[in-house]
């Protein structure tokens, strides 16, 4: 169950990232509404998450996965370029995430 209220908490938190630049600096009310409330979803589901998933565990699967999917929905949707430093960025977050998962994070 642990996982599953991460993936929502990750899920949470990409929303509530990609609605803040939608908020033009917190200018646009319904996007600033979203961010906000993204973000006390994220918080709250992630300390959910922790009581039964170790802090570096779930950290480190937060971190990872939250910022390759925003990375990706930059390129692929708002129109932000697609480097081959981008691309090995996101390949080197995600092996991080898998080496300290496969490291005894747990």
């Amino acid at each position: 169950m642990g996982y599953v209220l991460l993936a929502g908490a990750i899920a949470a938190e990409v929303g509530a990232t990609t609605a803040m630049k939608y908020s033009e600096g917190f200018s646009r009310l319904w996007p600033s509404v979203i961010t906000v409330t993204g973000y006390v979803i994220a918080f709250a589901l992630l300390a959910q998450t922790l009581k039964t998933v170790s802090v570096g565990t779930a950290y480190a699967i937060w971190a990872g996965v939250g910022t390759a999917v925003i990375a990706s929905i930059g390129m692929v949707f708002l129109g932000e370029a697609l480097t081959a430093a981008k691309v090995a960025g996101i390949a080197l977050v995600i092996a991080g995430v898998v080496l300290l998962n496969m490291g005894g994070a747990h």
